[in-house]
Protein backbone atom coordinates (compact mmCIF):
# COMPACT_ATOMS: atom_id res chain seq x y z
CA UNK A 1 0.00 0.00 0.00
CA UNK A 2 1.12 3.59 -0.66
CA UNK A 3 2.60 5.39 2.27
CA UNK A 4 -0.09 7.80 3.10
CA UNK A 5 0.96 11.64 4.51
CA UNK A 6 0.77 11.60 8.41
CA UNK A 7 0.20 15.10 10.02
CA UNK A 8 1.48 14.88 13.72
CA UNK A 9 -1.39 15.56 16.43
CA UNK A 10 -0.41 16.30 19.87
CA UNK A 11 -3.38 14.96 22.10
CA UNK A 12 -4.26 14.44 26.31
CA UNK A 13 -6.29 11.45 26.88
CA UNK A 14 -7.67 10.86 30.02
CA UNK A 15 -8.50 7.72 29.25
CA UNK A 16 -4.86 6.47 27.73
CA UNK A 17 -6.77 5.86 24.20
CA UNK A 18 -6.27 7.39 21.22
CA UNK A 19 -8.28 7.14 18.36
CA UNK A 20 -7.75 4.57 16.11
CA UNK A 21 -7.64 3.27 11.96
CA UNK A 22 -9.22 0.18 12.26
CA UNK A 23 -8.37 -0.37 8.88
CA UNK A 24 -4.90 0.21 6.54
CA UNK A 25 -7.74 2.04 3.92
CA UNK A 26 -9.37 4.44 6.45
CA UNK A 27 -10.28 7.23 6.21
CA UNK A 28 -11.61 8.00 9.67
CA UNK A 29 -10.33 7.51 12.77
CA UNK A 30 -12.66 6.33 15.44
CA UNK A 31 -13.44 8.35 18.85
CA UNK A 32 -14.45 6.18 21.70
CA UNK A 33 -16.93 7.62 24.58
CA UNK A 34 -15.41 8.18 27.87
CA UNK A 35 -18.21 7.65 30.76
CA UNK A 36 -17.90 7.15 34.62
CA UNK A 37 -21.48 5.03 33.81
CA UNK A 38 -23.41 4.07 30.70
CA UNK A 39 -25.73 6.69 29.06
CA UNK A 40 -28.99 5.57 27.40
CA UNK A 41 -30.11 7.29 24.47
CA UNK A 42 -33.98 7.24 24.40
CA UNK A 43 -35.41 7.86 20.84
CA UNK A 44 -35.37 11.30 19.17
CA UNK A 45 -32.95 12.23 22.41
CA UNK A 46 -29.76 14.46 22.11
CA UNK A 47 -27.01 13.87 24.31
CA UNK A 48 -23.12 15.33 24.56
CA UNK A 49 -21.08 12.24 24.72
CA UNK A 50 -17.65 12.91 25.99
CA UNK A 51 -14.31 11.24 24.63
CA UNK A 52 -11.53 12.37 27.42
CA UNK A 53 -9.23 14.11 24.34
CA UNK A 54 -8.10 17.35 24.21
CA UNK A 55 -6.83 17.90 20.94
CA UNK A 56 -4.03 20.92 19.59
CA UNK A 57 -4.63 20.85 15.89
CA UNK A 58 -1.99 22.48 13.51
CA UNK A 59 -2.81 25.62 12.14
CA UNK A 60 -4.31 24.34 8.60
CA UNK A 61 -5.85 21.91 9.83
CA UNK A 62 -9.71 21.23 10.72
CA UNK A 63 -10.93 17.82 12.37
CA UNK A 64 -14.52 16.73 11.00
CA UNK A 65 -15.95 14.69 13.38
CA UNK A 66 -18.37 12.22 11.52
CA UNK A 67 -21.21 9.71 12.62
CA UNK A 68 -20.64 5.73 12.62
CA UNK A 69 -22.12 3.84 9.50
CA UNK A 70 -22.34 0.55 11.08
CA UNK A 71 -24.27 2.81 14.10
CA UNK A 72 -26.48 4.91 11.90
CA UNK A 73 -27.40 1.96 9.97
CA UNK A 74 -27.97 -0.76 12.49
CA UNK A 75 -29.50 1.45 15.54
CA UNK A 76 -30.22 4.94 14.20
CA UNK A 77 -27.30 6.61 15.75
CA UNK A 78 -26.26 9.56 14.52
CA UNK A 79 -24.52 13.08 14.88
CA UNK A 80 -27.15 16.09 15.69
CA UNK A 81 -25.20 18.23 13.55
CA UNK A 82 -24.22 15.78 10.72
CA UNK A 83 -20.56 16.56 10.58
CA UNK A 84 -18.79 18.67 13.20
CA UNK A 85 -15.92 21.04 12.60
CA UNK A 86 -13.70 21.28 15.43
CA UNK A 87 -11.24 24.03 14.96
CA UNK A 88 -7.36 24.67 14.98
CA UNK A 89 -7.70 26.87 18.02
CA UNK A 90 -10.12 24.63 19.97
CA UNK A 91 -8.43 23.40 23.21
CA UNK A 92 -11.35 22.13 25.43
CA UNK A 93 -12.87 18.36 25.45
CA UNK A 94 -13.98 16.70 22.11
CA UNK A 95 -17.60 15.74 22.98
CA UNK A 96 -19.71 13.98 20.52
CA UNK A 97 -23.77 15.64 19.93
CA UNK A 98 -24.97 12.07 19.02
CA UNK A 99 -29.00 11.54 18.53
CA UNK A 100 -31.26 8.70 18.39
CA UNK A 101 -32.84 8.63 14.93
CA UNK A 102 -34.29 4.94 15.56
CA UNK A 103 -37.25 3.61 17.51
CA UNK A 104 -35.38 1.72 20.55
CA UNK A 105 -33.28 2.76 23.56
CA UNK A 106 -29.61 2.55 22.89
CA UNK A 107 -26.69 2.22 25.81
CA UNK A 108 -23.89 3.64 25.15
CA UNK A 109 -20.86 2.29 27.24
CA UNK A 110 -17.42 3.50 28.25
CA UNK A 111 -14.70 2.57 25.46
CA UNK A 112 -17.46 1.98 22.87
CA UNK A 113 -16.92 3.64 19.56
CA UNK A 114 -19.13 6.71 18.68
CA UNK A 115 -17.92 8.64 16.14
CA UNK A 116 -14.81 8.91 13.41
CA UNK A 117 -12.92 11.84 12.95
CA UNK A 118 -10.86 12.66 8.96
CA UNK A 119 -8.14 15.19 9.33
CA UNK A 120 -8.46 18.06 6.37
CA UNK A 121 -6.82 20.94 5.24
CA UNK A 122 -8.97 24.19 4.81
CA UNK A 123 -8.12 27.15 2.90
CA UNK A 124 -9.77 30.77 4.27
CA UNK A 125 -11.51 32.57 1.66
CA UNK A 126 -10.80 36.86 1.71
CA UNK A 127 -14.45 37.64 0.95
CA UNK A 128 -14.91 40.86 -1.92
CA UNK A 129 -18.36 42.45 -2.00
CA UNK A 130 -19.33 42.90 -5.86
CA UNK A 131 -22.55 44.34 -7.69
CA UNK A 132 -22.61 41.30 -9.88
CA UNK A 133 -21.16 37.86 -10.38
CA UNK A 134 -20.22 35.89 -13.56
CA UNK A 135 -22.52 33.71 -14.93
CA UNK A 136 -22.42 30.18 -15.71
CA UNK A 137 -23.70 27.17 -17.79
CA UNK A 138 -25.72 25.84 -14.49
CA UNK A 139 -26.78 29.61 -13.48
CA UNK A 140 -29.16 29.21 -11.17
CA UNK A 141 -30.52 25.58 -11.36
CA UNK A 142 -30.22 24.06 -7.88
CA UNK A 143 -31.32 21.34 -6.11
CA UNK A 144 -32.82 18.25 -8.62
CA UNK A 145 -32.23 20.63 -11.92
CA UNK A 146 -30.61 17.66 -14.17
CA UNK A 147 -33.39 15.33 -13.34
CA UNK A 148 -33.23 12.09 -12.15
CA UNK A 149 -31.54 9.97 -14.67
Amino acid sequence: MTEIMKTQIRIISRSGRLPSYETPGSAGADLRAYLSEPVTLAPGERRLIPTGLYVELPPGIEAQVRARSGLSIKHGIGLVNGVGTVDSDYRGEWNVPLINFGDQHYTIHDGDRIAQVVFARYERAAFTLVEEIAGSERGAGGFGHTGIK
